[in-house]
């Protein structure tokens, strides 16, 4: 790639994770719909479906975000009647969130939603877990980083491959 090139936004790899993510998740909108459900609940509700009942921090480390985030997506699901949180009585400091049984019937409408993903992707299953193994291969790398230099690069100190 040329030094003329390199700033061009389709030059990008950020770019390129952005857009697609956006196309991701414009999918997933009307396969939720029905289900009363954003994508970012949506996900709080694999977690529970597969690990049942968790805790808040239990649920911001699966899904890699602060236990801050997570309040107002659960207060909704709760409001739902999708989810029931309460105090661990082994440590009052712990949030448990369960689900209802409203939320593990929910389950069963939600199964068919990754093979609708799977088809509007273009892609067969053995390709779609490759991606999904490369992303996740790229996040660590880009955690990993992160973690070794303390943080974010700071402004002006971009090092360069």
């Amino acid at each position: 790639m040329s030094s003329t090139d390199i700033l061009k936004l389709e030059s990008q790899f950020c770019f390129a994770l952005y857009s697609a993510a956006h196309a991701v998740m414009r999918s997933y909108r009307p396969l939720l719909e029905p289900l009363g459900l954003t994508y970012p609940q949506y996900l709080v509700m694999l977690v529970l479906w597969e690990e049942g009942d968790e805790t808040v921090g239990g649920l911001a480390e699966r899904m890699l975000l602060d236990s801050s985030t997570l309040t107002p997506l659960l207060k909704r699901l709760e409001l739902l009647g999708l989810i029931g949180r309460r105090r661990n009585p082994d440590n009052e400091r712990q949030l448990i969130v369960s689900l209802t049984d409203s939320g593990r019937t929910l389950r069963e409408k939600a199964e068919a939603i990754p093979d609708a993903i799977l088809c509007a992707s273009g892609r067969d299953l053995p390709g779609l877990l490759q991606l999904r193994d490369e992303l996740t291969g790229i996040r660590r790398s880009f955690a990993a980083t992160r973690a070794e230099k303390g943080g974010a690069t700071a402004p002006g100190n971009i090092e360069v491959p």
